[in-house]
């Protein structure tokens, strides 16, 4: 053992010995501080009961007349506290019986509370709620005891805020011919109040008397707020289960917002975390097929959150919250806003008006992107609302609007099938590129002549994908049309009794993962199409591709993997959308199936061995060029690597 190994072995065991001894000494300290947290645990222990033992013998010694003249000092000192905090005014405010005002149009209810002066009960008189059986409960957008509507005030600086929320507002009712007001108002303070006047229409029309006018009026208040130049309401809702689904509606809802300057709509997505935007025109409190909108003149701010409910049996979806923040100036009395309890319906929200200007309170359906929402605004839904006011049933509308798109996607579909057909005729050419270099390192030449023959023949590898992907805007346009199309809702269509959801003829004792509990016939007719129609276009490529790598993986994927995951995702989608998907796949069979019987693939390879090349463009000059340099580099790397 030389000289330096012994030195290494002396070092290891003295950072061995000295980390046990540090380890020794720190485990000793946490020891000694927690020995000396659990004594002083015990003092406190035999403090308190010495204390609560010294008042029940101070209380048994009492007399009668003792107890009740200290129960009166203590009573008199919280009233005191009570009276300092909340002023004379509001003090008298807080205790006393709440009186209720309904009023009403043709398309809904709204109950007012004179507790907090707020809207408690939204009812919509066109809508039910879900049920198994007959639907008969109407949808209601605020149930009573679920809402907060108040605004912030500080009493003394440096204290917590009050709410108006729960104070007694005086309650006054005006009717007219098309409109009814409510205006509730609260003393503060000597000469100080806020006021809030509510006005509901009953014009006939839908995006008129869904709309409520909210006046906010507030006088000599600035003092009590908590910043000069804000103005803070607190709006806070709960969300009921309106749908089959709680996880969809679950997913749907939250809350949403629209920017000013941006002109676009945004939505909070984590649950718990509250967000903060400024510069706001409106805020929402979005569900799958209903909202609620708080509508500003002027730009807000806002702080908002929500929480989600864990299942169905909390008897909500989420919870919503928002801290309302209207820009304050100095002597500023009055604000002008706008409630908006109503459906998600396109036709509805497009025409909301406030204070002349539009609402884009349409911009909270999921139509999809710039394109997509563009084909579903422009011709998706025209078409649709055209259907449906010639007193069509649904079940009939969405079969004509899939011929419809089937014929404005024929040529595509034609042009598609026709590039796979062009690759059918050239397998003889193909095989004898395969044959010609067997060898993997002659892969950039078996490039070069594949397309080579492309260039021939007159055949793009691309052509087969192009139609392809142009009709993908249309595709994915109906996939969001369809789910978020309140017209579908609580319509029924053979055996589904809500095209808005999933139909299930079948409820399961248990949960398959990925599936769900249910089976629904329609993702299983669906799932047959798209298996069909996959096969089908498999036989037609499988002359193309095979001996080719991965030709039984693509058969895999394409043949039995994707139907398989279609199911899964689409088992607990509206029943409106897999019925489409289904109608559309039939039809692309139906269709591949006349252009197959009538394509002669013996013509086609004529006409494409007949065909007389056209000069190379720029970008196959380029793309040859670079093909070849890149197999000089290779055989030069060859050389090397045999020298």
């Amino acid at each position: 053992m030389d000289k330096n190994t012994i030195i290494g072995i002396v070092l290891m065991i003295a950072v061995f010995v000295g980390f046990s001894f540090y380890q020794s000494n720190e485990m000793e300290e946490q020891q000694k501080i927690a020995r000396e947290r659990a004594r002083q645990e015990q003092f406190k222990e035999a403090q308190r009961a010495a204390e609560l033992e010294a008042e029940r013998m101070l209380e048994e010694a009492m007399t009668p007349e003792e107890k009740h003249q200290r129960d009166s000092l203590a009573q008199a000192e919280k009233m005191n506290a009570e009276l300092y905090r909340h002023g004379s005014t509001l003090y008298a405010r807080r205790e006393g019986a709440s009186t209720l005002d309904t009023l009403r149009n043709e398309f809904m209810t709204v109950v007012f509370d004179s507790r907090g002066g707020k809207i408690v009960d939204v009812t919509l008189e066109n809508y039910t709620r879900y049920a198994d059986g007959e639907r008969t409960e109407k949808v209601q957008l605020i149930t009573p005891g679920s809402a907060k509507f108040g605004l912030d005030i500080h009493r003394h600086e440096g204290s917590k805020a009050l709410n108006t929320n729960d104070y007694l507002f005086d309650s006054k009712v005006e009717r007219g011919d098309d409109y009814q007001t409510v205006t509730m108002t609260l003393p503060i303070d000597h000469d100080a109040y806020v006021q809030y006047v509510y006005t509901l229409y009953n014009t006939g029309n839908p995006s008129r008397d869904y709309l409520i006018d909210f006046t906010l009026n507030q006088h000599n208040i600035d003092p009590m707020l908590r910043r000069a130049d804000e103005v803070v309401l607190q709006w806070k809702n709960r969300s009921n289960q309106n749908e089959r689904s709680f996880d969809n509606e679950a997913m749907a809802t939250t809350i949403a917002y629209f920017t000013a300057e941006d002109e676009e709509m945004e939505e909070i997505d984590a649950d718990g975390e509250r967000e903060h935007h400024r510069g706001l025109e409106w805020v929402a409190f979005k569900q799958q097929y209903f909202s609620s909108a708080l509508i500003a003149d002027d730009v807000i701010h806002a702080g908002m959150s929500f929480k989600r409910a864990k299942d169905a049996k909390q008897g909500f979806v989420k919870e919503f919250d928002s801290r309302v923040i209207i820009p304050h100036t100095a002597g500023e009395e009055q604000y002008n806003l706008a409630l908006y309890y109503g459906p998600n319906d396109f036709k509805i929200m497009k025409d909301v008006e406030f204070k002349g200007e539009a609402s884009h309170l349409e911009d909270l359906i999921p139509m999809g992107g710039w394109l997509i929402g563009w084909i579903n605004r422009i011709v998706t839904i025209p078409v649709f609302h055209w259907l449906s006011d010639h007193g069509l049933g649904f079940g009939l509308i969405i079969l004509i609007l899939t011929i419809l798109v089937k014929l404005v996607i024929l040529p595509l579909t034609y042009k598609s099938y026709m590039s796979t057909a062009k690759m059918r005729a050239i397998r003889p050419e193909m095989e004898a590129i395969n044959q010609k270099y067997p060898n993997p390192d002659d892969a950039m030449k078996k490039q070069q002549a594949t397309m080579e023959l492309y260039q021939k023949v007159g055949v793009s590898p691309m052509g087969g994908c192009l139609p392809l992907l142009i009709q993908m805007p249309i595709l994915w346009a109906m996939f969001r049309f369809f789910p978020a199309s309140i017209e579908l809702r609580g319509q029924k269509f053979l055996w589904a009794d809500d095209l808005s959801s999933y139909d299930s003829v079948l409820e399961l004792p248990f949960n398959i993962p990925f599936y769900g509990d249910h089976v629904s016939l329609f993702a299983l007719l669906m799932t047959l199409s798209i298996f069909g129609y996959s096969f089908f276009t498999y036989k037609q490529q499988a002359a193309a591709t095979a001996g080719q790598p991965g030709a039984g993986m693509m058969k895999f994927m394409m043949v039995y993997f994707m139907p398989i995951m279609m199911l899964c995702v689409m088992n607990s989608f509206s029943s409106g959308l897999c019925y489409y998907y289904f109608l559309s796949q039939l039809f692309t069979m139906i269709i591949m199936f006349v252009i197959r019987r009538s394509v002669n693939d013996e013509k086609v390879r004529e006409k494409l061995l007949a065909h007389k090349p056209k000069k190379k463009s720029k970008f196959q000059e380029r793309y040859e060029e670079a093909l070849r340099q890149q197999q000089e580099t290779l055989n030069r790397e060859q050389r090397r690597q045999r020298h």
